[in-house]
């Protein structure tokens, strides 16, 4: 049984290698914004809820008036 190449794992399992990259690259950018800018990461996780919000407002609303 030989040893398995580390990076294999990104190679498989589906979807492409660019793909699996961008994911880890987005993920550590993510990380690096909570941890070194927490006030501006929780104002823009706020606003995101806030606009999720807005839009199943709009939805109802819409759903309402259209029965």
């Amino acid at each position: 049984m030989g040893k398995k190449d580390p990076l294999q794992a990104l190679a498989s399992n589906g979807g492409g290698t660019i793909r699996k990259l961008v994911g880890i690259a987005v993920t550590i950018a993510l990380v690096v914004i909570v941890v070194r800018f927490p006030s501006d990461a929780a104002a823009w996780a706020k606003a995101l809820v806030g606009l999720g919000s807005d839009i199943i407002d709009g939805l109802v609303s819409f759903i309402r008036q259209a029965f």
